[in-house]
Formats: C-alpha cells, sequence, structure tokens
C-alpha cells in the first residue's frame, strides 16, 4: 500500500512537470497541491498506516493549494508591467514561490556605498511601480534593505532599515498609501552573492520589494 501512494505521488508530479499550458495561476495551486500531497502521504507512511498515507495525499493536496498568497490575473499584469519598465537593467522582476511578486533593486539603480538615499535612476523605476500599486488597491508591499559587509552591525543594520524606509517614503510620495507598507531591514547577512569584489558588494547593496495579495 505504501508503494502504491508514493507511485500516485510520483505519477502526479510527472504530470505537473507537463503542465507547461497552464497559467501562473494554475500552477501556483497544482505546486501547492503536489507539495502538500508528498508532506501528507509521507505522515501516513511515517505512521505506519498505508490507508493514511493515502488520505494524508488528500488532505495535504487541499492545504498545499491554498498555501501561501494568491497568484491572480492582476499580479500577472503586474508582473508584466514591471518587467517591461526595467527591460535592459539589472533589475530582476520575478514570481517567488509563495506568489508575491518580487522587484529585486540592486546598487546601480539603487544605493551608494553607505548612504540611504535612492539614486535619480531609481525614480522612474518607483514611479512605473507606485503607478502600477494606485492600479491594484488590494495589494500589499513589503520592502527589504540590504547591505554589503562594509562596516559593522552597528552600521549596517540601521542602514538596511533606512534604506528600506527611503524607498517607502518615496512611494508614499508618489500617492502609494502608507498602509499598505511594512519594512525590513537584513543589514549584511542575507547576501546575494559572496563580498568578495566591488562589483559583488554593489549587488548585495540591494533593496528587494515584495507585492502580494492575501488569500
Amino acid at each position: 500500500m505504501h508503494f502504491k501512494t508514493i507511485t500516485s505521488i510520483t505519477t502526479l508530479a510527472l504530470v505537473l512537470n507537463g503542465c507547461a499550458g497552464m497559467s501562473e495561476t494554475q500552477q501556483g495551486s497544482a505546486q501547492g497541491a503536489l507539495l502538500g500531497a508528498s508532506a501528507g502521504a509521507i505522515i501516513g507512511v511515517l505512521a505506519g498506516d498505508g490507508k493514511g498515507a493515502a488520505i494524508g495525499a488528500g488532505v495535504g493536496a487541499g492545504v498545499g493549494a491554498a498555501a501561501g498568497y494568491a497568484w491572480s490575473k492582476r499580479m500577472e499584469e503586474q508582473k508584466r508591467q514591471m518587467q517591461a519598465s526595467t527591460a535592459g537593467t539589472d533589475i530582476r522582476v520575478s514570481r517567488t514561490q509563495d506568489n508575491r511578486l518580487k522587484v529585486d533593486i540592486p546598487s546601480d539603480h539603487s544605493f551608494d556605498s553607505g548612504r540611504a538615499e535612492i539614486k535619480n535612476n531609481m525614480r522612474p523605476v518607483l514611479d512605473s511601480f507606485a503607478d502600477s500599486m494606485m492600479q491594484n488597491p488590494n495589494t500589499m508591499i513589503n520592502i527589504i534593505g540590504h547591505t554589503d559587509d562594509s562596516g559593522n552591525d552597528a552600521i549596517n543594520n540601521p542602514l538596511s532599515v533606512d534604506r528600506a524606509a527611503s524607498t517607502r517614503d518615496y512611494l508614499v510620495w508618489r500617492g502609494v498609501p502608507s498602509n499598505r507598507f511594512s519594512i525590513e531591514g537584513y543589514g549584511s547577512y542575507e547576501p546575494v552573492v559572496a563580498n568578495t569584489s566591488a562589483r559583488n558588494r554593489a549587488r548585495n547593496r540591494r533593496v528587494e520589494i515584495f507585492v502580494f495579495e492575501q488569500q
């Protein structure tokens, strides 16, 4: 019975891998269902009950499909808008595994070393972002600031928060309501590359903007 359950889950994984024609919304739900089914089945197997594994897979699939945030047509459209407005730059726009829209803005467009004031060439990007947020009033925004490893925590931790705050303040000035924002600063603790060169440090000196809709 355990073998049958695991075989069923493997079959489900193969089916989902072939769902290239699905919309992003459908893919997100399907992937969540697979992860939930796998987790539920494993719990059942560990409990030593084949029937429990099958039931666990079904329950897990339902929970998995509902996990994370909503990814709607509105979110897809915002992603396309931001990708179009940042085309040709090193700004990365992506969808996260938990269905958030992520805009990753490195220092070439965001901040000089040791500073929290946004650069002039970041403003057009934030202007487009603000327009998109105004057209989608049900979304929330989380902004996370980062630094490279220059300096110590006493400098980097508040600096990362200040960078997130500067980004928020500009967007609020552009008309996005302040109650839609939350901000955080991670200092130098989440580099995307090793801080081994000036170029790498510039990549780590960044701000990340996450947009999401609640389920």
